[in-house]
């Protein structure tokens, strides 16, 4: 590894929201790979850190991505559900 190669980002902060926020599983493999870039950064292995840096973002966007797919899904679901109740004459 060269002196001046700077540490990559780890986005522990992205794959913790995606985890907690979002969707877990994808969390998860974000949170692992976000703990492996310091440690093979700190190994001199700078390509596996800016690789598992880049599978980090990737899994966070990813579980961020999925969330909000299943939000919109889930809001026009039921949103569609009250309306057509409300359109027909049916009080909940």
């Amino acid at each position: 590894m060269e002196a001046n190669q700077p540490r990559p980002n780890n986005h522990l902060a992205l794959a913790i929201i995606s985890t907690i926020l979002c969707c877990l599983i994808t969390g998860i493999v974000s949170i692992i790979y976000s703990t492996q870039v310091n440690s093979k950064y700190d190994a001199g292995d700078y390509e596996g850190a800016v690789a598992a840096s880049k599978n980090a973002k990737l899994w966070g966007l990813i579980g961020i991505g999925m969330g909000v797919v299943i939000a919109i899904a889930y809001f026009a679901f039921f949103g569609i559900a009250i309306f057509s109740g409300l359109a027909s004459g049916n009080n909940f």
